[in-house]
């Protein structure tokens, strides 16, 4: 690492007079960033530390959707007793993500501006390609990079519909969570859309007077500190015994946070049954890319969704 400045901000107006700097980086928790930064893959000139910024705060109810301050610690939304009422699919996301060390530092914001964890994304030289392996995506994928994404509070987000606050020195915008990420394509180095000197402020949801019925399940090698092979955020709505309406979303599996439309598609309107959740989690095979190495992450894929839509039928 080499040498740097570094400024505590107490305002908007000073964050965003910092971030005109050369080099200039906004840290928070920092958990991602310093590891990043150690190996050389983002390069400081200037700190711009942001935790005294007013961006806290949780609310959450079925009627007024949820709202999170981009400041707040994974472990402290995780603990959040109205997110888990009404949207426990959020909760179960972050308690099953990194270790309580890193939650307990590591903020909301940050969690969504995570790079994966590859050669690609992991070196100064963003030209060098990962050689193929059974971790790789199966959704999104490109020659540049076939790395999944890391976050599985995104995948949480984007079951949900939710989107992200932003706000720079012009002013502030709204973006949906599946317009906020990128596919690599020619240039993996632009993993989302925020512009330069902006900051992720706030994470809202839409109402869902439903989302109590929500879940996420995450497959992995060990059951701590690791990330998803395969994993399914979902909220069901069920009327009698036939579904009315579902969300889907999937990580470990696209190169960005993964919403599963077909599979959705071809639940709305059906029996909610096991023959129901495995005719339309077949779905998910026609727009797979997949390689010898990670064929298998289509019916871990398909089984996780059966898996996770009859844990939330018998939720009552």
């Amino acid at each position: 690492m080499k040498n740097f400045t570094y400024a505590a901000v107490k305002d908007y107006g000073q964050a965003f007079n910092e971030s005109e700097r050369r080099g200039a980086v906004f840290l928070a928790g920092g958990t991602n960033l310093v590891d990043l930064w150690k190996l050389g893959a983002i390069a400081v000139d200037h700190a711009i530390e942001i935790n005294s910024l007013p961006m806290l705060g949780i609310s959450a109810s079925a009627t007024a959707g949820f709202k999170l301050g981009a400041n707040e610690r994974m472990a402290d939304a995780a603990a959040q007793a109205d997110l888990a009422k009404h949207y426990p699919v959020i909760v179960e996301s972050l308690f099953l993500a990194a270790s309580p060390q890193i939650r307990n530092m590591a903020s909301l914001g940050g969690n969504l501006m995570q790079r994966p964890r590859s050669i690609t994304y992991r070196n100064p030289d963003i030209t060098r390609v990962d050689p193929p392996s059974r971790f790789d995506a199966i959704y999104g994928v490109s020659q540049r990079s076939a790395a999944p994404h890391p976050s599985d509070f995104a995948v949480a987000l984007l079951a949900l519909d939710a989107s992200v606050r932003l706000r720079d020195a012009q002013g502030e915008r709204t973006v949906k969570i599946d317009d906020f990420y990128r596919s690599p394509e020619n240039s993996p180095e632009q993993l989302t859309t925020i512009r330069p000197g902006e900051l992720i402020v706030e994470i809202v949801g839409p109402a869902l007077p439903w989302g109590f019925r929500s879940t996420y399940t995450k497959i992995r090698d060990r059951a701590s500190y690791q990330f998803a092979i395969v994993s399914v955020a979902a909220a069901l709505d069920i009327d009698g015994a036939h579904i009315r309406d579902v969300r889907l979303a999937a990580g470990g599996v696209g190169t960005r946070p993964w919403r599963l439309i077909k599979v959705e598609d071809g639940l709305r309107g059906k029996p909610a049954s096991v023959e129901s959740y495995q005719t339309a989690a077949n779905l998910v095979r026609g727009t797979a890319t997949t390689h010898t190495y990670n064929a298998y992450k289509v019916p871990l894929l398909q089984n996780t969704i059966v898996r996770t839509l009859l844990k939330l039928e018998a939720m009552v």
